[in-house]
């Protein structure tokens, strides 16, 4: 497989970078690490005029932290985020979803948080070569008006299988997205649209510059289950996060849940999260309550498109829901 042909441009600073976006919006498409453009590309799920590589913006690589909590920048490579102590003390679910991302070699030397991020959603009956979707008619996410992944379905239902996001957005965090003159905070929660072919809410003209992660996410974990521990995506996998009473240290004022790869972004589920308030950090009975909560509810987004049957995979939501719940509670009590 090869890739198609395309402009290549190498801007120096941001500026250049987004004057680039500016002028060529959906004709261009952002090259941060390459490890999911460059394949979808050969794989002709893609062609981009234009590729602004973002390899010279060393302004967009930093983590560092301030009274409001952490700034990562989007183009930070998952390898610092896995050996930065500050990550893995103070918002421990994002360093152990960035060290199970893809092999090492991939996070050394390609794999950037932004671009995990941002990573565009998956499903093996499209995520294939020009010769395999040839013999068949094409999916929504191929331009067609058909799914395989559920029966008589009007809209594409890929999945978002990023480590990153699941774990970020357990943790509350927040994106800055830059455009030309302009400049705007979301949560990430609010980026996702929900629709499997545009997954993002970024405009063509902007680029992610910056991930905020805010104060007491020292409580947190993250588990993921795959086929294989060091190439594939995962199947499943769950962030939460615990936060303490201010009053009762042994106890949950609240906590957040979200379960990735089974919909078209990552599930925060409320309702769950909700069951544990004021339960004690050893309370395990509540824990498996609120991760046959979670499986209940992330089970209505579950579809045959990744390589897993339902019956299993939605048995895994609960399992992944309560190993990452017991981790965060026992870092939580020593």
């Amino acid at each position: 497989m090869r890739l198609p042909r395309f402009e290549y441009s190498g801007p120096n600073t941001l500026e250049k970078a987004l004057d680039l976006l500016a002028t060529h919006r959906e004709d261009a498409k952002i090259l941060a690490g390459g490890t999911d453009l460059l394949v979808r590309m050969k794989k002709g799920l893609l062609t981009p005029k234009f590729l602004i590589s973002l390899k010279a913006l060393n302004e967009l690589s930093y983590i560092k932290e301030d009274t409001d909590g952490i700034k990562i920048g989007a183009r930070t490579p998952l390898a610092d985020i896995i050996a930065s102590d500050l990550i893995q003390k103070k918002a421990p679910a994002l360093s152990e979803a960035c060290r199970k991302v893809g092999a090492v070699t991939i996070q050394h030397y390609r794999g950037t948080i932004g671009g995990n991020i941002l990573q565009d959603n998956r499903c093996f009956h499209y995520n294939q070569s020009d010769f395999h979707r040839s013999g068949r008619q094409a999916c929504h996410k191929d331009g067609g008006k058909i799914c395989y992944a559920r029966d008589v379905s009007d809209r594409c239902n890929s999945t978002c299988q990023s480590d990153g996001a699941t774990a970020l957005m357990a943790l509350g965090a927040k994106l800055v997205l830059a455009g030309k003159g302009h400049q705007r905070i979301v949560n990430l929660e609010n980026f996702y649209t929900t629709d499997g072919i545009a997954p993002f809410a970024l405009e063509a003209h902007e680029l992610l510059t910056q991930i905020l992660i805010p104060e007491g996410c020292d409580r947190s974990a993250y588990q993921r289950l795959a086929y294989r521990s060091a190439i594939d995506y995962p199947i499943v996998c769950a962030g939460v996060l615990l936060k303490a009473s201010d009053t009762q240290k042994d106890e949950i004022a609240d906590a957040r849940i979200v379960v990735g790869a089974m919909g078209r972004s990552p599930l925060f589920l409320a309702k769950a999260s909700s069951l544990l308030k004021g339960k004690k950090y050893r309370d395990l009975e509540a824990f498996r309550t609120a991760a046959k909560a979670a499986m209940d509810s992330a089970e209505p987004f579950a579809v045959h498109n990744v390589g897993a049957t339902l019956e299993y995979r939605c048995a895994m939501v609960s399992q992944m829901v309560f190993k990452a719940l017991e981790q965060a509670a026992c870092a939580a009590v020593g």
